[in-house]
């Protein structure tokens, strides 16, 4: 998953410019769309990088890429910044987001053909992972003509299948909290081997030394989610951004895949 892991060294600040942000607990300041941020130098690195957190910018320590940064800029626009090619700054700004997605897809894809237990339906992933990624190679027009809604809708059934596949080799009674509003639930040291937390609202939630192994976490919000001793080694479709959003430290288990975050101390 080299390439789906995001290079800022390679990217033209896109996340700084392209997206907007309300000034909240997550950012100090209101941003629009296509404006570049306060904090961001002439080279394309943040001033404030080593104080984001202390500095009110929260939301930025959290957000993570899956690597379209450096594929919209040095790939889709041939290396020329939206500073250096002005006509074609907002087509970039609008192509960003869209890559976002696609990338983000080709993650969760990627992990699921090399999943043993998808085996069945591998063939079918390894087709939908090849277009994905043909639509990230289309020139700056054709990526943002792409309906990622669509295409995401058609890849989540098949992701679904290969949750259902893999977590059917876990024994014992699996929890179901698709959807769950678990907002601040205390759930310390909860058995959820194999458990479906898709699109589940666990912000603020303890967590702590819960069993999240196999659990299929697609698309839930563990915002300020308090992990500290759980174990999420083998989960399902867990992303850097989730774990960049929750609480964790040094006894938090993580797949080999995802990054312990350096705000965790």
């Amino acid at each position: 998953m080299r390439n789906l892991l995001a290079d800022c060294s390679n990217c033209f600040g896109l996340c700084c410019v392209a997206l907007p942000f309300s000034k909240s607990s997550d950012f100090a300041t209101t941003k629009d769309a296509g404006d570049p941020c306060r904090n961001l130098r002439g080279d394309f690195s943040c001033g404030i990088h080593a104080d984001l957190r202390s500095s009110g910018f929260r939301g930025c320590t959290v957000y993570d890429c899956f690597g379209a940064g450096q594929k919209v800029s040095q790939d889709t626009f041939g290396g020329r910044s939206w500073r250096e090619d002005r006509a074609s700054a907002r087509l970039m700004f609008d192509v960003f987001p869209i890559m976002r997605q696609l990338h983000e897809l080709l993650w969760y894809l990627t992990e699921a053909v090399a999943l043993d237990a998808t085996a069945p339906i591998r063939t079918r992933l390894q087709q939908s992972l090849a277009i994905t990624e043909s639509m990230t190679e289309g020139s700056p027009a054709d990526v943002s003509a792409v309906d990622v809604e669509a295409h995401r809708s058609a890849v989540n059934a098949l992701l679904l299948e290969a949750s259902d596949l893999v977590r059917a080799g876990v024994g014992g009674k699996k929890k179901n909290h698709r959807g769950a509003d678990l907002i601040g639930k205390k759930m310390t040291g909860a058995n959820l081997l194999g458990a479906s937390l898709r699109g589940a609202y666990l912000i603020a939630s303890d967590l702590r030394n819960a069993d999240l192994r196999f659990a299929d976490m697609i698309g839930a919000d563990l915002r300020d989610a308090d992990l500290r001793g759980a174990d999420l080694r083998n989960s399902l479709y867990l992303t850097q951004f989730q774990i960049n959003a929750a609480r964790g430290d040094a006894t938090t288990r993580l797949p080999d895949a995802l990054t312990r975050p350096s705000h965790w101390g």
